[in-house]
């Protein structure tokens, strides 16, 4: 049986990557220092044999006994409300945690997916982003700390794949969402599909006009695992390209949820990307890969799992730091 090891395993992303590898037939480590991650996204595995969970910090020190085939990594915050929280954190796991885990990868001789992000192309110049464009990232703005660590993670990863000829792939995710996302995390989705269910008016940034493509959950792991498995080591968009204003998809959202509230408008906060759209010609020739869940059909599956949830976690507040941070 193949071992891989699964970090950020009880978030968002990681947990439904723990499930996909279980379905495989591999034996799942799952690490999580639950610092953004939930063991309820996790614990219908904890009864498998194939799965155990690490609660474990991977800046600090990585260390998994035994023979370890492939390793994902993906352990990070991922919303502006958390890693302008807890920035240093984020910094840590995007250097040192990388760090350590591709230290992990040559010491086993596993191949490593590390998962990158739309955001080492910053507020881009090129649209719709390919992989050949280097970005205009602002290092030392709000989003600097989440931005230049995965930048960071991608060199120290072609690093270890040039000189330690270390078998790695990048994944660049695009805005990706589904069941097990944070009701109150700041990103677009959950903000939108919360406040509807509060009977609160939506909150739009800036005049609405800036875009977003949003993937379903299920198309991005499979695009994650056709990575894996292929011998592709350079970075590799995954995403939806089926772009939308953000004013658009607010009135999208009051639509599915039967609301009648209106939609409200605050200033931008500071370097938000004004165009998000991935170029996937890539993806589709290397990978045989492009989404398959449209829009609708996913947004309905993600608007029950959230009417689903309590509602001590509806009317839950996480305070949003970002909006600090406006263009003035």
């Amino acid at each position: 049986m193949k071992r891989i090891l699964i970090t950020g395993a009880a978030g968002f992303l990681g947990s439904h990557l723990c499930d996909k590898f279980i379905k495989e037939g591999f034996h799942v480590i799952g690490m999580d220092n639950l610092i953004t991650g939930d063991l309820k996204n996790i614990e219908h595995l904890f009864k498998l044999e194939n799965f155990e969970f690490h609660f474990h910090d991977v800046s600090t020190f990585v260390h998994v006994p035994g023979k370890l085939d492939y390793i994902l990594h993906f352990a990070s915050p991922a919303s502006p409300i958390d890693y302008l929280k807890i920035p240093i954190q984020t910094l840590k796991v995007g250097s040192l945690g990388i760090h350590n885990l591709l230290g992990l990868a040559k010491n086993k001789g596993a191949r490593i997916l590390i998962a990158s992000t739309s955001e080492v192309y910053g507020d881009p110049l090129v649209h719709p982003q390919t992989e050949d464009y280097y970005g205009n990232v602002n290092p030392i703005g709000p989003r600097g700390v989440y931005d230049e660590a995965k930048r960071f993670q991608e060199a120290m990863t072609m690093a270890y794949h040039t000189y330690h000829n270390v078998d790695t792939r990048i994944i660049r995710i695009f805005n990706t969402y589904g069941p097990r996302m944070r009701l109150n995390d700041g990103r677009v989705i959950p903000a939108f599909i919360g406040q509807a269910l509060r009977g609160e008016d939506l909150t739009v940034f800036g005049d609405g006009a800036q875009t977003r493509s949003f993937c379903y959950v299920d198309d991005q792991v499979d695009g994650i695992y056709k990575l894996l498995m292929s011998d592709y080591t350079r970075p590799i968009n995954v995403g939806n390209p089926s772009e939308i204003t953000i004013k658009d998809f607010a009135e999208e959202i009051i639509k599915l949820t039967g609301t009648n509230q209106k939609v409200v408008y605050k200033p931008l906060p500071l370097n938000d990307p004004l165009q998000r759209q991935p170029n996937i010609t890539l993806a589709k020739e290397i990978l045989g890969w492009e989404p398959k869940v449209d829009r609708k059909e996913g947004l309905k599956i993600t608007y029950d799992y959230f009417k689903s949830l309590p509602e001590e976690v509806l009317y839950k507040q996480e305070h949003n730091t970002f909006e600090k941070y406006v263009k003035i």
